[in-house]
């Protein structure tokens, strides 16, 4: 997988979902706004779905085994906000505890788990109880 565009792809997301989340339901762009997201995730599954369904394989199997894997957009954040720049020049997000899909996560039984998807570094994170988080899959590392 091509590192930084996937990367790159996955800013482009979360920089869609920004966009469309600062427009009123009424507001006359929401709809492009809407379409221009959905367009981006299909690119998005077109161009890397696969290898993300290998890599969420991996990741329940590991993490949440008794968790259906869901296609990979399901684990792109509804919000992100920014916090400043990677020392590449990137975009800097961070996710709420609400943010994700939920799972059963084997080491933290009877608390609610959630796995989502965080670019720059493009990683998957699990939060855990609404405070703990744990980077459970890292682009180049995993």
């Amino acid at each position: 997988m091509n590192q930084k565009k996937f990367n790159s792809a996955l800013i482009d997301l979360a920089e869609k979902r920004i966009q469309l989340n600062q427009l009123d339901y009424a507001d006359e762009k929401y709809d492009e706004a809407e379409d221009d997201l959905h367009n981006a995730e299909d690119a998005f599954l077109s161009e890397f779905g696969d290898e993300m369904e290998n890599i969420l394989d991996d990741v329940h199997e590991r993490v949440c085994s008794g968790t259906d894997v869901l296609i990979a957009t399901a684990y792109i954040a509804k919000n992100y906000v920014r916090k400043g720049e990677s020392l590449d020049g990137d975009p800097l997000y961070e996710i709420t505890s609400k943010e994700g899909v939920i799972v059963e996560a084997d080491k933290y039984p009877d608390k609610t788990a959630r796995l989502v998807l965080v670019p720059s570094p493009a990683r998957l994170v699990l939060t855990v109880g609404g405070k703990a988080k744990e980077i459970v899959w890292e682009i180049g590392k995993n």
